[in-house]
């Protein structure tokens, strides 16, 4: 299988995808320093056959329609303010069938956020949408979804062993989320477990099919 990774970054998420499944996977982001990075992590660990990233914007995707049998956006959503177009593209180079996977901080309930948080500094950054929008904009692509989880309780646990492993060595590892993040990691990380224990917001998978 083709696959399309939508906000790539440095391509975590394609070597898990090419490594486990064995799939070819493109990846797409607007940092050209990420992708730069990416591609050489790629080579590093034997993955640069399976796996292309390349620089470009989610909102005009550098791709043939029908292009991938399938994609998918972590932490990319909160980003993007246009969401309708977001996803119309992804629909347009998706093959029938596809499946889509979307794994976004949504919010899940009233209240102000607290802020910077890892994809913002301020509120006016924020894209951070309701799940019923991101359902809606999904339909009006064409796609159906067919499965939604809040995954508020395995971000807390995330975060809580996250803390204790920082904790139990003094200090955060020699790689990590701090070396993106820079030196207000530790109020970003704090105001995101804040957040999310007030119920204002929460990871939310979805599962979409083109039909």
């Amino acid at each position: 299988m083709h696959v399309l990774d939508v906000g790539c970054g440095l391509g975590g998420a394609a070597r898990f995808v090419a490594n486990r499944y064995g799939s070819q996977v493109t990846g797409i982001d607007l940092t050209a320093d990420y992708i730069e990075t990416g591609n050489a992590l790629c080579k590093w660990v034997g993955l640069d056959q399976r796996i292309s990233l390349q620089q470009g914007r989610a909102l005009s995707l550098p791709f043939a329609e029908r292009s991938f049998d399938g994609a998918y956006m972590l932490h990319v959503g909160m980003n993007i303010e246009d969401k309708e177009k977001l996803a119309s593209e992804v629909a347009r180079v998706l093959r029938p069938s596809s499946l889509f996977g979307v794994y976004d901080v949504m919010r899940t309930g009233p209240g102000d956020l607290a802020y910077p948080v890892p994809w913002a500094t301020t509120s006016d950054l924020s894209a951070v949408a309701e799940p019923e929008r991101y359902k809606k904009v999904l339909h009006e692509a064409g796609f159906t979804v067919i499965a939604e989880r809040n995954r508020r309780d395995f971000a807390l646990a995330f975060f809580a062993d996250l803390r204790a492993k920082t904790a139990a060595v003094r200090g955060p590892p020699p790689l990590g989320l701090h070396i993106l993040m820079g030196k207000s990691t530790p109020e970003k990380v704090q105001n995101m477990i804040d957040n999310i224990s007030n119920d204002r917001i929460a990871p939310v998978e979805l599962i979409a099919r083109k039909p």
